[in-house]
């Protein structure tokens, strides 16, 4: 090993600032160090000398800084290389890493959203690969619509005459405004002026999309007498948002779809309908809170119904735009269209999942969003028990670890105030003493694993709801400090 120290400590102090930036180590003397070689080898000569130039100016940044006290502080030798290791795996690190999500949402904004069925990441994986007739007509030989991929399946599974995707709920809502209410009025109920992640409230898509919003009724009570009342000679559009992320509950009254509908038909406006969450099958077959379908909201009267594909339908990020064959061609149409449009890959996740749903066969063994919703409590609890001790133990002494009944939730606005029955493993500290600070290690430490782990701190505790456990050997493994066995 060369030495790569730092000057010693007999100079003068006047000298040992120049001295110490002159014997810090040369770029080149250090990716021609031996023991970088394998790490030059496996990610390449620009990322282990950026690697190096980055700890090497952390060094110049103690002398400048400490000056004769830069010396103990500065890595030396071996220690130096190995930071410039470190350095280099975290640049080469992936920015959008695996984690265990125990944190009791199933489809969590923050984490991703829906888990794809493995038919689907197969279909992206083998779109990806090579070329695939997005726009190609193979009958005819000439320029085809990307929406072929997915309508016909979009209008089997939701009886509606034509269909369209975007890449997300919010753009297929802006979109859908745009093209059908641009420089016009559009009716809403006061109580359904949504806002969804990230402050982006219906006002404010309203405006972007060149829309007058005209807020009908109260916050708590809108009547159909309201909607009809408010209709005039510039209103192009009635629109009625699902308010799938909270719940009004005490002296309410709203207007359903069905009565909506006769409103605005009567008066020859199209009425649309934002479900948000995508649902296409009955959950209470699965015992799961009811969530209104696309197909019923369209035999209820609707003309337009707008749905997310990343959430409650469980395929990849999309926003599907499905009712009656002129509205959606005036959708098609509009310029923003192209701007909002999906990719090869989101159209191979969205088809193969649509047609999991289409076979009707065994989808919560092919739907893995579907499988975690229905998980039952036992399982959970029972993976809760196997997994208590290696919690425990990475825990500490200054914890209790126990089992406890929980409640999940769906996630990501649907169903706000319904909770799935489940289990999670506990962690709290034993004395109330600096608990805060203990949890927020405690949770430090889970987030820097491998595969970091996320959960929840209520009631001074560190909860993780297993509902979400998939890969319960990696994670006890990581926990005792020891890589899986081969093929877990």
């Amino acid at each position: 090993m060369r030495n790569l120290t730092l000057p010693g400590s007999g100079e003068a102090s006047a000298k040992r600032e120049p001295a110490a930036f002159a014997h810090l180590p040369s770029i080149d003397r250090l990716l021609g160090e031996p023991a970088l070689a394998p790490l030059v080898e496996r990610l390449g000569p620009q990322l282990v000398k950026r690697a190096a130039q980055e700890e090497v100016a952390l060094l110049r940044e103690r002398v400048r800084t400490q000056g004769p006290a830069a010396d103990s502080a500065a890595p030396a030798g071996r220690d130096l290389l190995r930071a410039i290791e470190e350095r280099a795996h975290g640049l080469a690190a992936s920015r959008l890493p695996a984690v265990f999500n125990l944190t009791g949402t199933v489809i969590h904004t923050n984490l991703g959203r829906a888990l794809l069925a493995e038919e689907a990441i197969e279909a992206v994986a083998a779109a990806m690969r090579g070329c695939v007739a997005l726009e190609y007509d193979l009958a005819s030989g000439g320029r085809g619509d990307r929406d072929v991929v997915v309508e016909d399946l979009l209008r089997e599974l939701t009886g509606a005459e034509a269909a369209t995707v975007v890449n997300n709920c919010a753009a297929a809502v802006l979109l859908t405004l745009k093209a059908l209410g641009a420089r016009r009025e559009v009716l809403i109920s006061r109580g359904e002026l949504i806002e969804i992640g990230g402050a982006f409230r219906m006002p404010d898509i309203m405006r972007a999309a060149g829309c007058k919003l005209v807020e009908v009724g109260t916050t708590n009570r809108t009547h159909p007498r309201d909607f009809a009342d408010a209709i005039g000679p510039r209103t192009a559009l009635v629109l009625k948002a699902h308010t799938s992320n909270y719940a009004v509950t005490g002296f309410t009254a709203a207007v359903d779809e069905h009565e909506l509908a006769g409103i605005a038909h009567a008066r020859q406006v199209p009425f649309a309908v934002d479900l948000g969450s995508g649902a296409l099958v009955d959950l209470g077959k699965y015992g799961l809170p009811k969530e209104p379908l696309p197909r019923e909201v369209l035999a209820a009267g609707a003309d337009v119904v707008m749905f997310s594909g990343d959430k409650l339908l469980g395929g990849p990020q999309a926003g599907m735009i499905v009712g009656r064959r002129d509205l959606i061609a005036r959708i098609r149409k509009d310029p923003l269209k192209r701007a909002l449009r999906v990719s090869k890959l989101t159209l191979a996740a969205l088809e193969a999942t649509l047609r999991i749903y289409a076979s009707a066969f065994r989808l919560p063994e092919r739907l893995p969003t579907l499988a975690l919703l229905v998980r039952g409590a036992g399982d959970i609890r029972a993976a809760c028990e196997r997994l208590l001790p290696a919690f425990a133990q990475f825990a500490g002494a200054d914890f209790t670890a126990r089992v406890e009944d929980c409640a999940s939730q769906i996630g990501s606005g649907a169903q706000p105030v319904e909770r799935l029955p489940s289990c999670a493993i506990v962690l709290a500290p034993h004395a109330a003493r600096g608990a805060g600070r203990k949890l927020n290690a405690l949770g430090q430490r889970l987030r820097a694993l491998a595969l970091p782990v996320i959960g929840r701190v209520q009631d001074n505790a560190l909860w993780l709801d297993l509902r979400c456990l998939r890969d319960e050997m990696t994670l006890q493994a990581q926990l005792l400090g020891h890589e899986p066995e081969e093929g877990s």
